[in-house]
């Protein structure tokens, strides 16, 4: 047991992965904890989505793409707050109206400016590829994101479950909004250069939504989707070193399966195992 766990260690390719995957499955439960328990678990989707543009832009300047992919993710966000608070369209037709324009818009420029974009790695990653300056990109927008979200955690606790009394206390709601939408967009972009848009996604919702249906404080649900994160990205390298498949869809599977087991296994919720009421006969 102990030489099958310990032989993938001996590449570094292998090395890379393992902390890559361990520093995104600790990040993206935690900030989707929030997405979950607001109802709004699509925004990560659309976010995802909206950087395609800032992308292709900033590959075709030369500089650095998480500049572009940030102020795009951005826009995106902030479009979908404007359309909200400007007429009576519903956030969820608006997300699908930016998710669309801006996944379209980004798509064309690739064609136009002539960039060579490679969509299969955007969307689904390739976490064998990281290099040890991605760990290090990763890891410390993790630590500052994690840090954030400790110092301020009952204003974002009281504004997650209260917007309007947390605005008559006096909290700058919508800076808390636009934070939320940074930090959103932040661990999109610094996951989804290692990992690829359908694995942030998965990631952000998967491990958290397994959690949530295990606890019933949102930083225990943090902390528990927090290590179903790692479990499932860990446990799907191995997978996929020891199986030969694809790494990303290894890990999405392994957390979408550790999910199915909490709805059916639960204590408290699970479909076989939640408490019975019995009706008294007629």
């Amino acid at each position: 047991m102990l030489s099958w766990l310990l032989e993938p260690l001996n590449y570094e390719f292998m090395r890379h992965a393992i902390a890559i995957g361990i520093v995104v499955g600790i990040l993206c439960p935690v900030v989707g904890s929030y997405l979950i328990v607001q109802r709004m678990a699509l925004l990560g989707d659309v976010i995802a989505h909206c950087v395609l543009p800032g992308l292709s832009v900033s590959f075709f300047l030369g500089i650095d793409i998480l500049i572009g992919a940030f102020a795009s993710g951005i826009l995106g966000a902030l479009l979908i707050a404007w359309i909200r608070s400007q007429s009576r369209v519903k956030v969820d037709a608006a997300m699908a109206l930016t998710f669309s324009s801006f996944f379209a818009l980004g798509v064309m420029l690739i064609t136009v400016l002539r960039n060579k974009i490679d969509l299969d790695n955007f969307l689904f990653g390739d976490i064998l590829g990281v290099t040890i300056t991605d760990i290090w990109r990763t890891g410390i927008i993790a630590a500052v994101i994690l840090l954030v979200i400790r110092l301020a955690y009952k204003e974002l606790l009281f504004y997650t479950f209260d917007r309007t009394g947390a605005q008559a206390m006096g909290l700058p709601v919508n800076a808390i909004y636009l934070g939320f939408m940074v930090m959103i967009t932040l661990t999109i972009i610094a996951s989804m250069q290692a990992v690829g848009v359908i694995l942030v996604i998965s990631l952000l919702i998967g491990p958290a939504l397994t959690a949530y249906l295990l606890t019933r404080e949102l930083h225990q649900m943090m902390l528990l989707g927090a290590v179903i994160g790692m479990t499932a990205s860990v446990t799907g390298v191995y997978l996929s070193y020891y199986y030969n498949l694809p790494s990303g869809p290894a890990i999405v599977l392994v957390s979408s399966f550790l999910f199915v087991l909490a709805l059916l296994f639960s204590p408290s919720q699970g479909v076989l195992t939640r408490p019975r009421l019995h009706h008294p006969p007629h």
